[in-house]
């Protein structure tokens, strides 16, 4: 199948709970599984792997792929793949596949979660306790439900979940996403959608046209009193001019599951700031995402090896 010396199967540094899946692949098809404890040993093992199973935990880039002599394929654990440059890996010949659709519920109802919470100024009120303090004016600057308005930003699968959730318990909904003329909820522009919402929920991929797009500029055009959220990419938002945003009061919350640097840097400015809801990139887990997650994966480097066409490609 693959010559005298067995392949291997490359795993970057994970926190699956188990890999049986990917072992039982291995077994079958005569492949050796190797699993980097470390971006180092990643990296030292790309040279030998026919197929490398990328987690949120290792990054390829332009210097990667010209090592990657043996490799048929990169298959990327989960949707998001602005870990991985696809431009070089194309150059390279290395097909990329995805594998999207495995948490959609998950993510969509962490971010509808969040978003009630920090409307409802449940981390304000916790804080407020916990400081031995009282009620104070906390909560009267709130919408009722009926007439919460909410701007969910891409209307890819989780976003038109969010908006149906939305809208189920009697908010009023818009979204933006420019790639749909229609949608499950009323469209408007992007400046609209940003500038006139109670709470901002964000559901893009990353790349050069997303990155801080919400930044200083459109958090001060943004209403008093408004929450954002974020569980798609860390870079969509600049850091530090939310933190700010959130000191001055301006913005009254912000649920982020996702960060520009994960593990989240000591020094991240978000850590102090106030009215947060932080989660550690947790959005799509449940107790049953991650076999899902794998099982999609396995099935995607079993048809590399086996020969058969690839799905889910991005380049």
């Amino acid at each position: 199948m693959h010559g005298d010396e067995p392949g291997t199967i490359l795993v970057a540094p994970h926190h699956f709970p188990d890999l049986n899946r990917e072992h039982a692949l291995a077994d079958e098809l005569d492949y050796e599984l190797v699993v980097a404890a470390d971006v180092d040993a990643f990296r030292a093992g790309l040279p030998d792997a026919e197929i490398v199973m990328v987690t949120p935990y290792a990054r390829l880039t332009d210097e990667e792929f010209p090592i990657m002599k043996k490799c048929r394929a990169v298959i990327r654990y989960g949707m998001g793949y602005d870990n991985i440059d696809v431009d070089a890996a194309t150059k390279a010949g290395i097909p990329v596949a995805i594998v999207p659709g495995t948490a959609s519920e998950e993510v969509a109802s962490h971010a509808f979660a969040m978003g009630l919470a920090l409307a409802r100024r449940l981390p304000t009120g916790d804080a407020a306790i916990r400081g031995f303090g009282w009620a104070g004016v906390i909560g009267y600057d709130t919408p009722v439900l009926s007439q919460l308005e909410v701007g969910v930003v891409g209307l890819g699968r989780i976003g038109q979940h969010v908006a149906r959730m939305y809208s189920a318990v009697g908010a009023r909904v818009r979204g933006y996403d420019p790639f749909i003329a229609d949608g499950p909820v009323e469209l408007g522009g992007l400046g609209s959608v940003l500038e006139n919402s109670d709470i901002v929920s964000l559901h893009l991929p990353l790349n050069d046209d997303t990155r801080h797009l919400v930044d200083e500029d459109v958090l001060a055009r943004m209403r008093k009193g408004a929450v954002v959220v974020n569980v798609s990419r860390g870079g969509l938002i600049d850091e530090e001019a939310l933190a700010t945003a959130l000191k001055s009061g301006h913005i009254a919350g912000a649920g982020i599951d996702t960060f520009s640097q994960e593990p989240v840097a000591a020094e991240n400015p978000l850590r102090s700031a106030p009215h947060t809801i932080l989660t550690p990139h947790i959005a799509w887990r449940s107790n049953r995402s991650t076999g899902a997650l794998q099982d999609g994966a396995v099935e995607r480097a079993r048809l590399a090896l086996t020969g058969r066409p690839l799905i889910d490609l991005v380049n």
